[in-house]
């Protein structure tokens, strides 16, 4: 399967998220925030990344500007999964994310974002 960076400050969602998609038979980096995130991509080159967009240090959306800012990343897929962002919000397609999953969420959403988020690579659009 893939190897995927999780870059959720909170605790809980991060372990949930982390679990979820080990079961499903990916490999997880966790980090806690954006800065840890972009770290652990530049250091391991993940398959996709799936991140929160409001956290602290570091938040999903500058994260992923880093991202595309970089040729060795510019095309990695970013999956935001957010509480905060409402439907249609310019932020995430303004960064190129490949989609956004909405807390809260089921662990068979998740897994099938995953999915689509791989197989779509960059900038799928929202949804």
């Amino acid at each position: 399967m893939a190897l995927v960076v999780v870059a959720e400050d909170d605790g809980d969602i991060r372990e949930i998220m982390e679990r979820v998609l080990r079961r499903a038979g990916h490999t997880v980096v966790a980090a806690g925030d954006g800065a840890a995130g972009l770290a652990a991509v530049r250091e391991r080159r993940p398959d996709l990344v799936v991140s929160d967009i409001d956290m602290p240090v570091m938040s999903g959306i500058e994260m992923t500007l880093a991202l595309r800012g970089d040729p060795a990343t510019e095309d990695l897929p970013v999956l935001f999964v957010s509480g905060s962002v409402a439907p249609g919000d310019p932020g995430p397609a303004a960064v190129e994310g490949t989609s956004v999953l909405f807390k809260p969420f089921l662990p068979a959403e998740l897994t099938a974002a995953v999915d689509q988020a791989l197989h779509a690579g960059r900038a799928a659009g929202p949804g």
